[in-house]
Order: C-alpha cells, then structure tokens, then sequence
C-alpha cells in the first residue's frame, strides 16, 4: 500500500521558448496553471478580481480526495495532483497533512458497498484496506463508535487549510518563480494578443489562460452558452480548536458520500443503499446531503455539506440544512466541542460529464474551469497534463 513515491522533479525548462502567460483568477485552479508554466520557464502574471481569492478554492474541506474520483484518467490525474501537493509542503513550507481517510459504515447496506468496492480496488488502482469497528476507533477517535459495523481506510488522501494555501502558495510563485500578480484587478476584457482591465490598463501576452470559477458569462458568454454547465451551491460549517490538542487523526465520511462520489458507481449494491436513503430522509437528497469531515493544523473541524443547483441557489443560507447536516454529522463522529465558530456556502461550477471544461474561443486564449467542487484534488493534474502539451 505504498502510496509515496520519490516526488517528481519539475520539468526541465531550457529547451522551453519562454512565452509571456496572462492568467485570469487567481484560484487553485489560476495558481496551478501558473505554477505548471512558470515551471516551464515562462514569465507569468495572474490577475485577481479580490485582495485574495475568496471564492470555492477558500470554502472547502481542504481535502484531496483521490479516493473519490473514478478510475483511469481521473483518479491518475487526481493523484498527480497529490504529488504536487507534497512536493508544495517539501518546497513552499505548505502544511499538507497525508492523513489518508475512512469512509464509515453505520447501516449494513453502507458496508455492503465498502466491502463490494474493496474486492474491485486493487484491479481499478485503489490501495484501500476494510477496518473492523475496532481497527477503525484505533485509527480515529473522532468515529462514533454507535452502531458502527466498519469503515474503508484509503491512505492517499490529503489535507490542507485551503484558507492559508491560496495565500503561500501564491507569496512561494512571486517569490520562487519570480510570477507577478495583480490583486484588486478584473479583467474585462481578453483578445487574442491582451487583456483590459475595469480600470483601463492593458498588457499583451503570448498565451492566456482564463480560470474563472463559476463566473462563466462575463469574458465568454457564448462559449459557455448549451454545454451544460450549472453552478452547485454548498453550506458548509467549522468548529472552533478542539480542547486539549484533540485530533481527528483522519478525513472522515459517512456512508451517505457513497451516493455522491463517482468511484462507487462500479457497485451493484449501491442503488439499495439509495434507495433506503431516499425512502427514510428524502430531506437529504433534496438538499444533496452527504456529510465529511476534516480537521486543520489550527484543531479547527470543518464540517458540512450540501448541494443545491441553479435555480435552487439564493443568497440566504438555509438553518435547516445546517440542521440536517449536524443530524447526520452526530451519528458519524464524536467531538469533544461541537460550536460553531463559523457558517458558509461556496458555489462552483460543474460540468455534466467532465471534470474539467476547456475551450478556446480565441487564438492563444484557453478556457479552464469547472472543476465539479473538486478543483482542489483535480486542480494541479489538471494543469500539468494541459501545459505538457502547450507549445
């Protein structure tokens, strides 16, 4: 179950031409793009709308979750993503906790799922292992032990405080690859050879790379226009330190995740446990319930989430899916403090089938979003699978 190898060296940029890169967001999915080319030897500026990117790359979990996307590319690209994120820790001085994660099995249909996902694992790429309810609470005292039958342990997962990433990764670029950003500033318009910004300054570059996020319309309105892209709205909730140096030791989910992530759908048993869900708590499928948590380096629990879509999405956050959240939070896992100290929503975009939507409407000019809330673990595969291939 070796799942560190020897950490990538960057690639080696002297036979690169070096190109001038524009790149617009200055989210994980910007900041990888512009780690990929910087890299390669290329001088390049990101732009950011905000002081800091506040947008789904700072209102998350903080997880890297390999585990939950489906085998072949994505799961491949997923863990050349983590490998970027441990070479970050190693380079940048990132926190990056390799805490690895447990999916739980409180109802015997969830464990039906874990047990028939573990016999495919080690065929699809998988290095997960079945815990015993004991093997589990020696691994986390955060499992509620209640009721609890088992739980899946996949050591590849990862977690970091994406508050405080976004903000070193970012001082680490300027400072290590000499990349400039321009905070405070929105672009409002791109052409083949530049960029405009609102407040009237112009720059021209050999490449550019718009990393929007869920603000699909307002550079390219007609790429975006029939293919399918929503925008999902989460809620999401952290506690306060835990007291006494208290920790989770490990990502935790419940069972209901397994009708979220999209590795699990190799399971023939997984439509019962829908099923049963749909039937005894359709409040969750109607808000997309599916509960996790994590636990950063401060002690602080992060907690949640939901997902509404489009038409569904308000302004207002709703008490009742917090509500329902910790309902099912309570039956996952066990703090010793469970206030409050902080409510949220994120909203990201999403594609039908994809992970990642590209276009490009221009010459020169690259559209990369839509990361399906999973911009985090996707993000830096994502980019370096893209820049390999960018003349």
């Amino acid at each position: 179950m070796d799942v560190h190898p020897p950490l990538e060296s960057s690639p080696d940029a002297s036979d690169t031409p070096r190109k001038s890169i524009g790149i617009i967001g200055g989210g994980i999915v910007g900041l990888a793009h512009a780690w990929s080319a910087a890299k390669r030897g290329h001088q390049v500026t990101v732009f950011e709308r905000g002081p800091v990117a506040s947008g789904a790359s700072v209102r998350n979990f903080g997880m890297i979750w390999p585990i939950g996307q489906p085998a072949g590319v994505a799961h491949d690209t997923a863990l050349r993503s983590r490998h970027a994120w441990l070479e970050l820790a190693r380079d940048a001085g990132l926190w990056v906790d390799p805490c690895g994660s447990i999916h739980l099995a409180h109802r015997q249909d969830e464990w039906t799922v874990l047990e028939e996902f573990e016999s495919h694992a080690a065929r699809l790429g998988y290095p997960c292992l079945l815990l015993t309810a004991e093997e589990v609470l020696l691994r986390s005292p955060g499992a509620n032990p209640q009721d609890l039958i088992g739980g899946l342990y996949s050591p590849t997962e990862l977690c970091v405080n994406p508050r405080h990433a976004s903000r070193v990764i970012a001082d680490w670029l300027s400072q290590q690859f000499a990349v400039t950003f321009h905070f405070n500033t929105t672009i409002t318009h791109v052409d083949a050879e530049g960029v405009r910004a609102a407040n009237g300054h112009n720059w021209t570059f050999d490449r550019i790379v718009v990393c929007g996020g869920s603000d699909f319309e307002t550079l390219f309105p007609n790429e975006f226009a029939g293919v399918g892209l929503k925008r999902c709205k989460l809620q999401m909730l952290k506690t306060g330190v835990q007291p006494n140096q208290w920790r989770l030791k490990t990502h935790l989910a419940s069972g209901l995740t397994l009708r979220h992530y999209a590795n699990f759908a190799v399971c023939e048993s997984l439509q019962a446990l829908r099923d049963r869900v749909a039937s005894e708590s359709p409040e969750l499928d109607r808000f997309g319930i599916h509960v996790m948590a994590s636990q950063n380096e401060l002690g602080e629990v992060v907690l949640g989430d939901s997902h509404e879509y489009d038409a569904d999405i308000q302004p207002f956050d709703k008490s009742e899916i917090d509500t329902l959240m910790l309902r099912e939070l309570r039956k996952l896992i066990q703090l010793p403090d469970w206030t409050p100290l902080e409510h949220w929503h994120g909203i990201y975009a999403k594609h039908p089938t994809d992970p990642c939507f590209t276009a490009r409407p221009l010459p020169n000019v690259l559209i990369c979003t839509a990361t399906g809330g999973s911009g985090m673990t996707m993000s830096f595969g994502l980019a370096e699978n893209i820049w390999e291939n960018e003349a």
